[in-house]
């Protein structure tokens, strides 16, 4: 499905005539192709299809230009600013950058400005404000149009994974919290709204999203996933991209180009330790680890392709040609750029040992197939030099620079004006979207328990204890939103006069909020025994509890250095706070707890004793708007699990579609999860009916469609969402229990009732057999409905 260029709408034969005669250029004698460069550039004609203005503009450029091109600026933004301050400085960048360079990593922080250039990590950079990201973006593009020899512009790119990562911007819930909305048109509208504030600002590209399926929740990097199943990742990642980029090969007012991370096995390391090896066998990468990104290629314009930190098999995705080069560009046809992640080139050499140094690891990750290397571009800064070593070809420099070139045509960046910082001011964090992030905070919302506590009345005296009670946690990869809620301040405002509110910290989970920091200290015990203390005295005259419990953003986040750690061993509540519901529970009120965090909720004592628990994960910006709308009624929670909660950290990993095999049992434990895959209960009841078949024996080309009833059969309106699994009753290699294959997410009306129609083609059935060979095999399957991944109905198919 490899994209081809082709002549723009309105092209006239002239043109077409003329573009091929100057696409020769590349072809002439270094004599005539001075003289044929009197011409107007053909790089510079916007009706030109892209592909003959990469070819011209790469016949133009010297080796080192194509070079630069390949690289980006991040702690090397210091080398193109002012001299301690933060304004870009064009002589400066002229003297630093003669061939110009290729990307500016994050324009939105200071890093390479004064006092931060060792901030840690990603998220640790000090914000510019909106004006000042414009001003610098504006400034960088005039120099690269007007002061280099060939004009060409530089990309800009932002982390954007729930939210523009820069304050002001929208913050919408996690993206696991999306996953649990099962609510495809819900992602793609949240995500057009991320791209429109990033494109506002100036970039072109958005790291984002991230469809590694996640298998370990030690793994502190779990909440940036959309679970553990392939095919809810898959249909996530695509309406992501869709919402972030539209279906157009060329880039539209509002949009970004999207960059899809990452490839692959990411979500299932070694010990749950990020970056660590992922021992995945090449069938099981096929059959789970590679649909996501599979459908996302096949079925979107996808711009970039990210790889993965860690190895499969001992050799780490940078440096993979047969996953970038023979299964991604050669089996999907994937024809754009494959940038690297953080540092990971270097990594090479640094940690996989797989290279002897920089130069060695710039080789092999090019030779892979990685176009242009982020943040720096330390490795590939080497390249030139040793194209005229004769240790790199010219034509694997020109292959990845083509792409980049190919990127920046496709965006439109050689005709684009500046960025308006007025649009931006009016475009970021308005209304609308933060109408949209209330939206999508509602539907994240899931709830696991409920003994009949819940919804609450706003009368009484009510208790808001915890450490996330009076914060609006966010999760990684977020920055300040123009304004946030958290769950004291919604229940506050929902309850008004009607209710005597009192609220207790009851614990600090960790002693710092500042989730940059390295180092990462849990709340002192003495100074907790006080706080519980005083949240017993403050619930004590209480009518009910509400307790706010979980993670911050330091107890569960990307460990992405050996002194800024993120995984854990444990999944249960860290801390003081399994005391702090004990002293609460002691008390002999209802007790509802709000679980606020980025990891599935491994909570066994509080599971077995809370009257009733909510799963808000970080449910975003308005999150205390919506938690409160659950608690009291005013909205019925509909979300349900994007992935299977373990009962403890010996069951891991655990999913759903495991092997039948799999799941015998455990001396002295219950093996069972605390919830299945697909959990999720409601204020009102739901019936779903077997699912009927169209016919009961198709061909292993044929399709069958699958009609399934669903009713609402409780006193009020509420959501469900209709799931269909698929199970391969016997196959010539171990297939899944079931898998899933369908769902919808429906809204009813008391008493309302609904049919829904699924088709099942050869997709939905296809394995990899004994030979490693993609195939539907003959046999009976059972299809299976229902409104999670256990109780089910079904029915058999017959693939003949």
């Amino acid at each position: 499905m490899t994209r081809r260029s082709a002549a723009p709408a309105g092209a006239t034969r002239r043109d077409c005539l003329r573009w091929t005669g100057v696409s020769l250029l590349a072809l002439m004698p270094a004599s005539l192709r001075a003289a044929a460069r009197q011409v107007a550039p053909l790089y510079k004609d916007a009706r030109a299809p892209v592909d003959l203005r990469v070819r011209d503009l790469m016949a133009r450029m010297t080796l080192d230009e194509k070079v630069a091109q390949m690289i980006a600026l991040w702690a090397t933004k210091a080398q193109v600013m002012a001299e301690g301050g933060l304004d870009f400085d064009p002589a400066r960048a002229s003297q630093a950058y003669p061939n110009g360079f290729g990307q500016i990593t994050r324009p939105s922080d200071k890093r390479g400005g004064p006092r931060v250039a060792e901030v840690a990590g990603g998220t640790g950079a000090q914000y510019r404000d909106s004006a000042s990201t414009i001003r610098f973006v504006n400034s960088i593009q005039r120099w690269a149009r007007e002061e280099t020899r060939l004009g060409i512009p530089v990309l800009f790119h932002e982390e954007s994974l729930h939210g523009y990562m820069a304050p002001g911007a929208t913050m919408f819930p996690q993206a696991i919290g999306m996953a649990g909305s099962f609510d495809r048109d819900l992602v793609e509208r949240c995500q057009a709204v991320i791209g429109r504030e990033v494109r506002a600002h100036g970039s072109q590209l958005a790291l984002s999203p991230v469809v590694d399926i996640a298998r370990d929740p030690r793994w502190g990097r779990i909440e940036e996933t959309f679970g553990e199943d392939p095919y809810l990742c898959g249909e996530m990642g695509v309406a992501a991209v869709r919402g972030l980029q539209g279906d157009s090969a060329t880039l539209q007012p509002g949009k970004v180009f999207a960059t899809l991370k990452h490839m692959t096995g990411h979500g299932q390391p070694q010990a749950g330790n990020n970056i660590a090896p992922a021992p995945i066998a090449i069938r099981e990468l096929r059959e789970s680890f590679f649909p996501p990104f599979r459908a996302v290629v096949e079925r979107t314009k996808i711009a970039a392709v990210m790889p993965s930190y860690n190895e499969i098999d001992g050799v780490p995705s940078h440096a993979n040609r047969w996953l970038l080069g023979q299964v991604l560009r050669g089996e999907w046809g994937f024809d754009g750029a494959v940038v690297s992640d953080y540092g990971a080139v270097e990594e090479l050499a640094s940690i996989h040992h797989v290279a002897a140094d920089r130069p060695a690891a710039a080789r092999a990750a090019l030779a892979a197939g990685v176009d242009s290397e982020l943040p720096d571009g330390t490795a590939y800064r080497t390249l030139a030099d040793q194209v005229r070593a004769g240790t790199v070809s010219q034509a694997a420099v020109d292959r990845a620079c083509a792409r980049i070139l190919s990127l920046k045509f496709r965006a439109g960046m050689f005709e684009a004006g500046p960025t308006d910082p007025a649009a931006a001011q009016r475009l970021t964090g308005n209304a609308e979207a933060r109408a949209l992030a209330l939206e999508a905070a509602r539907k994240s919302l899931c709830l696991l328990s409920n003994d009949g506590t819940l919804p609450l009345k706003p009368a009484g005296r009510i208790a808001v204890i915890g450490p996330n009670a009076a914060i609006a946690r966010l999760g990684g990869y977020s920055a300040p939103p123009r304004q946030s809620v958290s769950l004291l301040d919604g229940i506050r405002a929902l309850a008004g006069d009607s209710a005597q509110i009192v609220h207790a910290q009851g614990v600090r989970i960790t002693q710092s909020e500042d989730r940059s920091a390295d180092e990462v200290k849990l709340g002192d015990p003495a100074e907790n025994r006080r706080l519980i203390a005083e949240a017993v005295e403050a619930a004590r005259g209480a009518d009910v509890i509400v307790l706010a419990i979980g993670d911050t953003e330091q107890t569960s986040r990307e460990g992405f250095a050996r002194n800024h750690l993120g995984d854990r061993t444990t999944l249960d509540l860290v801390g003081d706070q399994n005391a702090l519901f004990d002293a609460l529970h002691a008390l002999g009120k209802p007790v509802v707890v709000a679980a606020i965090a980025g990891r599935p909720p491994s909570w066994p004592n509080v599971i077995a004793r809370a009257h009733a628990v909510l799963l808000c994960w970080y449910p975003g910006q308005e999150g205390g708007t919506a938690m409160a709308e659950a608690l009291f009624g005013r909205i019925n929670p509909g979300a349900k699990l994007p992935v299977t909660v373990a009962r403890e950290v010996g069951q891991v990993p655990i999913y759903y579609n495991a092997k039948p095999s799999t799941g015998r049992g455990y001396l002295f434990a219950d093996g069972a999860p605390l919830f299945p895959f697909g959990h999720g209960l409601s204020y009102t009841r739901f019936a779903i009916g077997a699912p009927r078949l169209s016919a009961p024996t198709i061909g292993r080309a044929g399709r069958v469609t699958v009609e399934v009833d669903v009713a609402n059969i409780g006193d009020r309106a509420g959501d469900e969402v209709v799931q269909l699994y698929v199970h391969d009753q016997v196959a010539s290699v171990a297939r899944p229990v079931k898998e899933l294959k369908g769902f919808e997410r429906v809204t009813l009306a008391p008493g309302e009732r609904r049919t829904l129609r699924f088709v099942l083609g050869p997709e939905a059935f296809r394995m990899i057999d004994a030979d490693l060979r993609e195939t539907v095999e003959p046999g009976r399957f059972t299809i299976m409905a229902g409104g999670n991944s256990v109780e089910l109905k079904s029915a058999e198919l017959e693939i003949a």
